[in-house]
Parts: structure tokens; C-alpha cells; sequence
């Protein structure tokens, strides 16, 4: 098994050569981010018994309202199977329930509960951990980045 854990002995840049604008350092340094962000966000989630994952679907469903299982798997980058175990353990802890959409019995919608709104707003508040993160940027950078990852993330300007 491969664990995602950057190597890190002391700070540096990308690959360790400083000046390197190659997409691989791009590259590395969008994982090195990532995997900051996400051991954080891990971290603020944990004393609420919810993943990252669990979140992801959560978002989607307070953003859209009720959605069906193959939007919601798009819409957080997860494949069918993987949605579905995502969907039955927010089922089992009774944050969201599955419908069947009238006229097609093969489609489920998953729609968002009263406790997973409940819960939604204790891990959004839980969230704001991603403060932290970047709090060693100055004025008005924060806002740069996210726009320049937004614009990254989703080049045709569709956020999903």
C-alpha cells in the first residue's frame, strides 16, 4: 500500500531545486498543498465521527438539493461504488436518506436529512481550519489563490 505522506526534512520548494517552473513542480507542489489541506481538514472532521469524503457528498447535497447518485459521484469525483459506500454510511448515520425518483425505480436520489444539516453546519464550522492554512499569506492573497485554483481546478469556469 502507498501512503500519501510527503517526505519533508526541512522547508523547501517542489522538487528541491529552487527556480524549477516545470510542470512537475507545479504538479508537486498542488500535491504537497493538497495533502496539507486535506490532513487539516481530516483533523476538524474527526470528533464529528465524519470523512472528507462524507463532507465532499454533504456540500453537494446542501448546494443542490437532492441529487441522484450518479450527479453526486461526478459532482466529488468519486466512481459508482465509490459513492454508494459514501451514501450508505451517511444513510446509516441518518444524515441522508435514498428516494426512489418517480417513473425510473433504477434511480435513487440522495437527499440531505434535518440532523445532516445539522451536521453539515457543525463541519462547516469545524472547516474553518482552512483559515489556518492560510495564514501566512498576506493581504488579499488568500482570495488570489482561490481564485487562481478555482480558475485552475475548473478551466470552463463550471464549478462542480
Amino acid at each position: 500500500m502507498i501512503v500519501d505522506v510527503p517526505h519533508q526534512t526541512s522547508a523547501s520548494c517542489a522538487v528541491d531545486h529552487p527556480g524549477d517552473t516545470s510542470a512537475f513542480a507545479l504538479a508537486l507542489l498542488l500535491r504537497r498543498a493538497r495533502w496539507r489541506a486535506a490532513t487539516a481538514m481530516r483533523e476538524a472532521l474527526r470528533p464529528l465521527g465524519i470523512e472528507l469524503r462524507h463532507f465532499a457528498v454533504l456540500i453537494v447535497l446542501i448546494d443542490r438539493g437532492p441529487t441522484v447518485q450518479r450527479d453526486l459521484a461526478a459532482a466529488t469525483g468519486s466512481d459508482k461504488a465509490g459513492i454508494m459506500r459514501v451514501v450508505d454510511d451517511l444513510e446509516r448515520k441518518g444524515l441522508a436518506v435514498r428516494k426512489t425518483v418517480m417513473g425510473d425505480r433504477r434511480v435513487r436520489v440522495v437527499e440531505i436529512t434535518p440532523e445532516g444539516i445539522e451536521l453539515f453546519d457543525a463541519a462547516h464550522e469545524a472547516a474553518s481550519v482552512a483559515e489556518r492554512l492560510v495564514a501566512e499569506l498576506g493581504p488579499g492573497e488568500p482570495e488570489q489563490l482561490m481564485d487562481l485554483l478555482t480558475r485552475f481546478a475548473c478551466p470552463t469556469g463550471r464549478q462542480t
